[in-house]
């Protein structure tokens, strides 16, 4: 990627894009397939998987909270409080880290209306009701939920080993808490694509709450809404640090990864890589402008 002002290139972003097959073999790449990584909140449809296997009851609005990494919008708050409440829990419940909204229009509306940080609008906080909730009907402790070797944990491993196809190869801890798992981006390309056909009943009912409610998976304002918007049936997810995850119902699955955590380049480079696959331009601005003194100077363009 590239960022041009005035005619001079002034920066530049290198990352790992994967194509596959719906068999799993890689038919177009930049960069390394096998390169490791932490795909952050790009595992969330993995670890909601695991949770539906689990006997996770939720469906639609509900499910699509529990896979996402919300921008703190009211509509937002309000799916993680039902999902709590079917839990017979209450905000306090919630392990994630007092913040702020990702979005900074749900930030200012936060404090014009008096509030502050808090769990419940940390990004996380709807996969960590859906956690309590999985814990609570199965009768597994909530007050340690993210210790690693919690039975809540341990199963999302196990589901993650399973539609990777291999252990985790480094155990961490995401910014919300929860153990983080990393993986190769090919490896994480097949567990989206595996996802993605709705082959069973629980991944069924997770892409149905996935492409029918975008705006919950992320946020109104949110780029990467336009990939579910703009390609029918397919499933995406963003990750901190610049991960993306995009799985059609076939099961080829496109993963995306700038190496050095830009998100100005992430969705610029996912869109370009669709349309090399032959898709539609999703975003509504596939070369961002680069503005000096108020006006454009220049572009945000793929090298590729």
């Amino acid at each position: 990627m590239e960022v041009e002002r005035s005619g001079l290139v002034e920066s530049r972003h290198r990352g790992v894009l994967v194509h596959v097959q719906p068999d799993g073999t890689v038919d177009w790449a930049i960069g390394d397939p096998e390169t490791v990584i932490f795909p952050r909140s790009a595992n969330k449809p993995i670890q909601a998987m695991a949770m539906l296997e689990a006997g996770l009851p939720l469906a639609g609005p509900e499910l699509a909270i529990a896979t996402s990494s919300h921008h703190g919008e009211v509509m937002h708050l309000e799916q993680v409080r039902a999902v709590l409440r079917r839990a017979g829990l209450d905000e306090s419940a919630l392990q994630t880290p007092a913040s702020w909204p990702d979005s900074p229009h749900e930030h200012a509306r936060v404090i014009r209306e008096g509030g502050g940080k808090a769990p419940i609008l940390m990004d996380c906080s709807g996969k960590h009701a859906a956690m309590l909730l999985t814990c609570v009907l199965h009768g597994w402790t909530t007050h340690d939920y993210l210790a690693p070797e919690h039975s809540l944990q341990r199963q999302v491993t196990e589901t993650f080993a399973r539609l990777t196809g291999a252990p985790p190869d480094v155990v961490g801890i995401d910014g919300c808490g929860a153990p983080l798992l990393a993986t190769s981006v090919v490896r994480l390309a097949r567990a989206i694509g595996s996802i993605a056909t709705g082959g069973t009943e629980e991944s069924r009912r997770l892409v149905a709450a996935i492409t029918a409610h975008p705006t919950l998976v992320s946020g109104t304002r949110a780029p990467e809404r336009h990939f579910i918007e703009g390609l029918p049936g397919v499933i995406a997810k963003t990750g901190a640090e610049s991960t993306m995850v995009v799985g059609w119902p076939d099961g080829s699955a496109l993963v995306g990864k700038i190496e050095d955590g830009s998100a100005r380049a992430l969705t610029v480079a996912m869109s370009r890589a669709v349309e090399v696959l032959g898709g539609p331009v999703v975003l509504s601005e596939p070369r961002p402008e680069v503005l000096g003194g108020g006006r454009p100077v220049g572009e945000i363009r793929p090298a590729f």
